[in-house]
Formats: structure tokens, C-alpha cells, sequence
């Protein structure tokens, strides 16, 4: 075996009817039978393993490996089951075969989600020590399993929504404070303003107006480095998503919102004061 005719696979034992209980599909070939005696020998292959086999129909071809003796091990390929991720999203799929052999310390089961989990475990841990005494019984869901993969991702994304709240929030009272600088520094132009016939909601838009532009120009600086960060992230995966334009514009759109609702509040007010009781203060 050399770097040009071999390759690294990972070897699964399996039964008959591991395919159809897990649900994988298959493109070519046949699933192991007990009808084939000559199953013992046969290999069933995902479609990365196909393509270190070269082009053409790999049905029927065979694959030479050794035992843990050294022995040399000869397998035909029966089936080839269509890719599908068994590690996580950060690896690519590789090369899977599956052997018709015993697994003594493991076995799968499919249930239905709406099956009573407490009794089925009971029923399974009681065949289990019947065929198996003595051996520990030890049971997993296949979706904790992947779960696991993502733990980092998960902590990353409990840690950026808690910080971004807080972000949030600070941002809104310094905001707060900010109208309520800009109301009192232009108490007197309101004043004026509402006296010469302007509205409340010409006032509003007024105050407004400054705020909007720092925010549109905050979305433009954070912007790129939101994309840039995002982007580095998704690099770590194979299979990854693509960042959308619209992501962008709605976080602007919801920055902006927030922005209106927190300085409202003082510009409605300052809009709807009496423009001689302002004016007299003054």
C-alpha cells in the first residue's frame, strides 16, 4: 500500500438492517443480505470513498486491507450510500465503509419521538442484560451526540447574545442621556420654532435628524467588521453558509429603530411643550 493507491477509511461494523434503521440512502448497489453468504466479504461505501476508486461503477471492485495480525483482508464493494456528515461541520466528509461484522458492545435503535423514553430505556436495558451479563449498560441519543460537536458554537452564541444585550442597553442610555442634552441646549430654537407655526412632528424630525445620521454612520464603520468577523468565523467550517446583503440591512433597520424609540420619548416631549411657557423660562 502506498500514498497513490491507498487510502485512510473509517470502518464501521455493522448488521443488515443498520442502513434502513439509520436512514441512509442508497445510490448504487444493494444494502447486505442474508440471502448472500459471501455478504461477510462485501463492503458497503459512501460516495467519498467511490471517488478514491476512480471513475466509473465501483460495484464489484474490491478493497484490500489487514487484520491485527498483518493478515491481508480482501472486501467487494455490494453499495455505495450517499455522503452524509457523521462528524462535525468543521471537517469534511471522508472516506466510510461499512463491514457485515458483529459489534458486540454496541447497538442502535430507532424510536418515534413521541414514544414514553423511560419505559423504552427499561425494556432495552433488560434485553441488553440478557444477551449481554454482566456488561455495563450505557445508552446515548444519536442528537446529543451531534449536539456535542456545536458546544463551542453554543457558548459562543449564549456569550454574544448576553454581551450584546448589555451592549444594547448601555448604548441606549448614553443615547437617552445624549437627547436630553440636545432637547435642553435647543430649548429656546423649539420654542421659537413652534411660535413661527412649526409642527410637532417637523420638531421630531428635527431632533431626529442628527441622531439617524450617527447611527447610519456607526452601520457603515460596523458594518464591514461585522462582515469581516463573520466571514473568519464561517472560514473554520467545510460546509458553511453564505453571509446575505439583507442580514446587514436588517440589523441597520433594527439599530436605527432602537435609536428612534429610545430618543422619542424627549423629542415628543419637547415638541409638545408650550412654546410660551418655554420661552418665558428662558
Amino acid at each position: 500500500m502506498t500514498g497513490t493507491n491507498g487510502f485512510s477509511m473509517q470502518n464501521w461494523n455493522v448488521d443488515e438492517d443498520y442502513i434502513s434503521t439509520l436512514g441512509m440512502q442508497l445510490v448504487k448497489g444493494r444494502n447486505f443480505s442474508k440471502a448472500f453468504g459471501s455478504d461477510s466479504a462485501a463492503v458497503v461505501i459512501n460516495e467519498a470513498a467511490a471517488k478514491y476508486l476512480g471513475q466509473g461503477d465501483p460495484i464489484g471492485k474490491n478493497l484490500y486491507s489487514t487484520d491485527s495480525k498483518g493478515n491481508l483482508e480482501t472486501y467487494h464493494v455490494i453499495g455505495v450510500i450517499k455522503d452524509f456528515n457523521y462528524e462535525s461541520l468543521h471537517s469534511s466528509i471522508g472516506p466510510l465503509g461499512l463491514f457485515l461484522k458483529s459489534n458486540p458492545y454496541t447497538a442502535s435503535f430507532k424510536i418515534a419521538a413521541t414514544s414514553d423514553i423511560t419505559g423504552l430505556i427499561r425494556k432495552v436495558k433488560s434485553v441488553w442484560e440478557k444477551f449481554a451479563p454482566g456488561m455495563p449498560f450505557h445508552y446515548r441519543f444519536l442528537d446529543d451526540s451531534f449536539n456535542d460537536m456545536y458546544k463551542a458554537e453554543s457558548r459562543t452564541a449564549v456569550t454574544a447574545i448576553v454581551f450584546s444585550g448589555l451592549a444594547i442597553f448601555i448604548a441606549c442610555l448614553g443615547l437617552f442621556g445624549l437627547a436630553m442634552f440636545a432637547v435642553e441646549r435647543r430649548t429656546k430654537e423649539i420654542g421659537i420654532r413652534k411660535v413661527l407655526g412649526a409642527s410637532s412632528t417637523g420638531i421630531v424630525g428635527l431632533l431626529s435628524k442628527e441622531f439617524i445620521i450617527l447611527v447610519l454612520l456607526s452601520f457603515c464603520i460596523a458594518a464591514p467588521i461585522g462582515w469581516f468577523c463573520m466571514h473568519h468565523w464561517l472560514e473554520q467550517f467545510v460546509y458553511r453558509t453564505g453571509i446575505a446583503w439583507w442580514i446587514f440591512v436588517l440589523s441597520g433597520g433594527v439599530a436605527l429603530l432602537i435609536a428612534l424609540l429610545t430618543i422619542s420619548f424627549q423629542s415628543v416631549k419637547a415638541a409638545r411643550a408650550n412654546p410660551v411657557t418655554v420661552l418665558k423660562a428662558e
